[in-house]
């Protein structure tokens, strides 16, 4: 949900620090109080067109800020933050933006600078705007199957899963088997260059390791003089006439000599002799070495030739010699499908069969638990509807099977939300629905099931009850705080009916200060609200009479919201 909204220089907002809580969160207040700009501030906080023009006038900068915390340790925001190297804390996630007067963007999610992009991505899963006009994801008829796939649950997800396992193994065959209709000249031009390609890699029989050791090697050589200095005035150090090994020696004996007398000097008598006979050993070797030491600068030529053609190799293969090797085995695997491919063709077209049999009996599985879960679906929004006093609409979910008997990732079907809003009227798309009050209700009935599936932590309506009245407002009013007992939702309203049932009331009010209009927000309660509500019913003067009236719509609200928990 959202926790916090901070705003500085906005529209005519200078300063203002809102706190929201759970459940619905009502805004009200006069006709330009500003009521709408505190949610074009959320809106471009989740991601939104932004423009200079809502700069304050007189500041460089507009800067929005908002903390969501969220106590669903699964929520898929999380997954995706993860994904982006967005690490939350305890559940909480602060988006940032900030709009200035030479049209630059900056935003940030938990501190870290973002992309627009992302900031959408991200918004977009923590917050769904509503406005009268505006089309939102229902509207979109692009996205009506995935709503019905959320609808449906446990039972389609593994259908799911195991249609788009198998649609993934016949899109990659389709590919290949799309590769083998090239046409015969740049086959045989890939074929003569995958020939040449392998020839010169093979010729040149790498050897994984090799380079490291060639480099290696070619040191020891470069340095060789260096080298056989260093090791031959070790040698004479320790080997040399009355040089390390002697002092030892004679060190050795002389603590032999008294370690016959005092037990206490045995232990480093002893140490003593074994770095003596070590120290002779390592002079051994090292003579050894000596002797068999021998420049050859015919050798570091050689390594000097190989290391430049693997090199080269590199340049055109792969960044190290393993990777040359790797290349090596995926372009021989496609020089073989290509000078065998009438035989894989063969083989895949017999896969292929295959693959498009089993894709078509799961697609028809899916089908079949998407026409299950879409009379469910019907019958829960015919349900909303009467509710909401449209008792005469129909709705229902139109299938039509993608054209040219193809395929995709969600399987075969095109769904469409379908509804008539009058008796007598054919059904038509949902996204041809003209009437602002219908599409309301329609919306909010929409809303009051989808809310449950969708994951949105912040659901905000801008006067989506404009146009209506009496019983019908009183019956979107329980709509909307029926979706907010599973999602947080902020509602911009002139109905008392819809006031009334707010968890948390805020006026909105426009102010002048040192000459400049400001926009405040008030947190109202106790008689405030009443008088707030009083307004509301009666449009400008309070009286004893509308104060009644307003005292005991929030009693009738405070008893429905009870049945509703």
């Amino acid at each position: 949900m959202l926790r916090e909204l901070d705003i500085r220089n906005f529209a005519i907002i200078d300063t203002l620090s809102v706190s929201f809580s759970e459940g619905l969160t009502v805004l009200t207040g006069e006709t330009g109080a500003g009521k709408s700009i505190i949610i074009d501030a959320v809106h471009l906080l989740a991601g939104g067109r932004g423009s200079q023009e809502f700069i304050r006038h007189g500041s460089n900068k507009a800067e929005i800020e908002g903390l969501f915390t969220l106590d669903n340790e699964k929520h898929p925001v999380f997954r995706k933050l993860e994904e982006l190297g967005l690490p939350s804390s305890e559940g909480d996630i602060v988006l940032r933006r900030e709009l200035n007067d030479k049209g630059k963007n900056v935003c940030r999610i938990n501190g870290k600078l973002v992309t627009i992009s992302i900031l959408r991505e991200i918004g977009g899963v923590l917050i769904d705007i509503h406005g009268q006009h505006e089309t939102q994801e229902l509207m979109d008829e692009k996205q009506h199957l995935h709503l019905l796939d959320q609808f449906a649950g446990g039972s389609l997800s593994k259908a799911r899963e195991s249609y788009a396992h198998t649609f993934e193994k016949y899109s990659r065959l389709k590919r290949e088997f799309a590769s083998y209709n090239e046409n015969e000249q740049q086959i045989a031009q890939r074929i003569d260059l995958l020939t040449f390609q392998l020839r010169e890699i093979s010729a040149a029989e790498l050897v994984a390791g090799e380079e490291e050791e060639l480099m290696q090697e070619r040191k020891k050589l470069q340095n060789f003089n260096k080298i056989y200095e260093s090791v031959s005035a070790a040698h004479e150090a320790i080997q040399g006439e009355s040089k390390g090994l002697d002092w030892v020696g004679s060190a050795m004996s002389e603590l032999e000599h008294a370690a016959s007398v005092d037990e206490q000097l045995v232990p480093h008598s002893e140490t003593l002799s074994g770095a003596f006979y070590q120290i002779q050993d390592v002079s051994v070797e090292i003579k050894r070495i000596i002797d068999d030491m021998e420049f050859d600068p015919e050798r570091l030529n050689q390594i000097e030739q190989r290391l430049a053609l693997i090199q080269s190799l590199k340049r055109k293969y792969g960044a190290s010699v393993e990777d040359i090797l790797l290349y090596h085995e995926t372009q021989a695997d496609e020089l073989d499908k290509l000078l065998n491919r009438d035989k894989r063709l063969q083989l895949d077209q017999e896969k292929l069969k295959e693959l498009t049999e089993d894709l078509r009996i799961e697609a028809e599985e899916l089908t079949m638990l998407r026409k299950k879960a879409a009379k469910k679906l019907g019958q829960a929004i015919m349900e909303q509807l009467q509710e909401l006093h449209m008792g005469k609409a129909s709705f229902e979910v139109n299938f039509e099977a993608l054209p040219n008997n193809k395929f995709d990732r969600n399987g075969r079907d095109a769904i469409s939300f379908y509804i008539s809003t009058n008796l007598g009227e054919p059904l038509k798309p949902l996204t041809k629905v003209a009437s602002g009050g219908e599409l309301s209700r329609m919306m909010l009935a929409l809303k009051t099931i989808f809310s449950k599936h969708q994951g949105v932590t912040s659901l905000i309506f801008d006067e989506v009850d404009t146009g209506v009245s009496g019983r019908v407002a009183q019956a979107i009013a329980e709509k909307i705080a029926a979706i907010s007992v599973h999602s947080q939702v902020l509602c911009i309203s002139h109905l008392p009916q819809v006031a009334a049932m707010a968890d948390q009331h805020l006026f909105i009010e426009k102010r002048v200060e040192k000459q400049r209009t400001i926009t405040a927000v008030h947190e109202l309660s106790g008689q405030e609200r009443t008088e707030e509500m009083s307004r509301m019913l009666s449009g400008a003067e309070i009286t004893e009479l509308t104060l009644q009236h307003a005292e005991e719509l929030l009693t009738l609200a405070h008893d429905r919201k009870l049945t509703m928990k």
